[in-house]
């Protein structure tokens, strides 16, 4: 970053990158939940909703790539090691034991909630301080918003079908 851009920030860079760190880790265990559950799900839906989970995944990888872009800026280091990611991430990983469609996402519906709570943290944070971090942080955090609102209507989609056919059952 150049001397006037790193001049004009009035924030606590250390923090922010600490902040920015934790968030690269959850970008990439995000991106690895989204594309080993699209993989390995079954269920209703399946058809359609696996590659929309794709798109999600590829998303996420293409935050992790703005967010150590910025750590870079900032005159910071990236998490270097992939040992480190659940260390350092609040927005945990987990694996899709069970692959039913519904167990999937909402496994992913709980990375995302935590994923918007970790960019409004950002975004507050740099608000008038930093204002490319924080238009950063409010365009993932856009993202993910619609990524949480995706996988409410699947499984509104799937709680609906469930209904039907058991209408049909009867």
């Amino acid at each position: 970053m150049g001397k006037i851009g790193t001049d004009i920030l009035n924030i606590d860079v250390k923090k922010l990158t600490q902040m920015l760190n934790e968030a690269l880790c959850e970008e990439w265990l995000a991106y690895y939940q989204y594309w080993i559950g699209s993989r390995v799900m079954e269920g209703p839906m399946r058809s359609e909703i696996e590659p929309e989970l794709l798109i999600h995944a590829n998303q996420e990888l293409n935050h992790a790539v703005l967010v150590v872009t910025r750590i870079i800026q900032l005159g910071g280091t990236p998490v270097l090691n992939p040992s480190d990611w659940a260390k350092f991430a609040r927005c945990s990983y987990e694996a899709p034991v069970d692959p039913y469609v519904e167990v999937v996402l909402n496994q992913n519906l709980k990375g995302e909630r935590c994923a918007i709570q970790r960019y409004k943290e950002i975004a507050d944070f740099t608000n008038g301080k930093d204002h490319t971090t924080h238009q950063m942080a409010t365009t993932i955090l856009n993202e993910e918003s619609e990524h949480e609102q995706d996988i409410e209507e699947w499984l509104t989609d799937i709680a609906r079908m469930k209904m039907e056919f058991k209408k049909i059952r009867l």
